[in-house]
């Protein structure tokens, strides 16, 4: 029996058996949203740039529920070898920290950010039924009347939740929150005029903009939208200070070795790059920061929006 291992070892292939060699396998890519959103969207537009690169299938594993905590731990529960790596967003990756005061686990501590693939603005909307054209006279309608605007959610928590309230809190006005289970009905109720506003992300936001069955009043992102250009920032717009971008990124689980992570880096920059006319036709800003550099970035909106999920007053539904 001896004998017969040595005799078949070197018919095993040359990358299992090289030093260090990753991957020699399958890599998951764990989306801990459902499918057919917009993160799990572009994940998948990621996954094949990313199988493009490592040379071996990326399968997209869609993990939902409890605002992307499942996925997470399923994530976690996995090797860290770099075979599982997880899609996070910032409502995953930051305002669960403070929507979730008792996970079981510490998100800062539990991933490695890999790299950061792109942000993505969201679009403040207002029904068709309401006069109010532009976002002064929005805002406008929202200080002489307090609370008589109600804004869409796609839940207590979310990023079109927490977008609503910051835009009202920094204009000192009131809105009523009518949360929804999902974008898809609170959308749908701003079409039919059961709701005043909304602010949802571009990429879902595009087509019913331009069609003209809601009305666009501005982008929060800091700079002009690609896809729809005609809308001024809400800092153009007279809001000075207010940016929400969603964004989204690859993470690893902590301990995975240096090489692997360094390797999943250079491979979502290239798949960033080949993937980028896709992205950006799906609304998404294409970003390359990997490494420190999105660590930074993922401390400092940590630090940002802790306080505003607080705010808000938001819990778990």
């Amino acid at each position: 029996m001896r004998r017969r291992a040595v005799l078949f070892a070197p018919l095993l292939p040359w990358p299992a058996l090289a030093q260090g060699a990753w991957p020699v396998r399958s890599v998951r890519m764990v989306v801990p949203f459902a499918a057919g959103g917009s993160a799990d969207v572009v994940a998948r537009l990621i996954a094949v740039g990313l199988q493009e690169q490592l040379g071996q299938p990326v399968v997209v594993e869609n993990r939902g529920g409890s605002g992307g905590v499942i996925g997470s731990e399923a994530a976690l529960a996995a090797p860290s070898d770099g075979y599982t790596v997880v899609f996070h967003t910032l409502s995953s990756a930051v305002i669960n920290a403070a929507l979730y005061p008792k996970l079981a686990f510490d998100m800062r501590a539990s991933f490695v950010p890999v790299a950061l693939l792109g942000t993505l603005p969201n679009v403040v909307m207002v029904t068709q039924k309401l006069p109010a054209r532009t976002l002064p006279e929005l805002l406008a309608l929202m200080r002489t009347a307090p609370g008589r605007i109600t804004y869409a959610s796609s839940g207590a928590g979310t990023i079109t939740h927490l977008s609503a309230h910051m835009l009202a809190m920094m204009a000192g006005a009131e809105a009523t929150h009518v949360p929804y289970r999902g974008s898809g009905p609170a959308f749908a109720d701003l079409l039919a005029g059961n709701v005043d506003m909304m602010v949802d992300t571009i990429s879902t936001t595009i087509a019913p903009i331009k069609a003209g069955q809601v009305r666009g009043l501005a982008v929060t992102s800091a700079t002009r939208a690609a896809a729809l250009p005609d809308l001024p920032t809400v800092e153009e717009a007279g809001l000075p200070g207010y940016v929400t971008e969603n964004w989204h990124g690859i993470f690893a689980t902590a301990g995975t070795p240096a090489a692997v992570i360094a390797r999943l880096e250079a491979a979502s920059q290239a798949a960033v790059a080949s993937q980028r006319a896709r992205l950006l036709d799906a609304g998404l800003a294409p970003r390359t920061e990997t490494g420190a550099a999105f660590g930074a970035f993922w401390d400092a909106e940590l630090t940002r929006w802790l306080p505003i999920v607080r705010s808000s007053g938001a819990t778990p539904d």
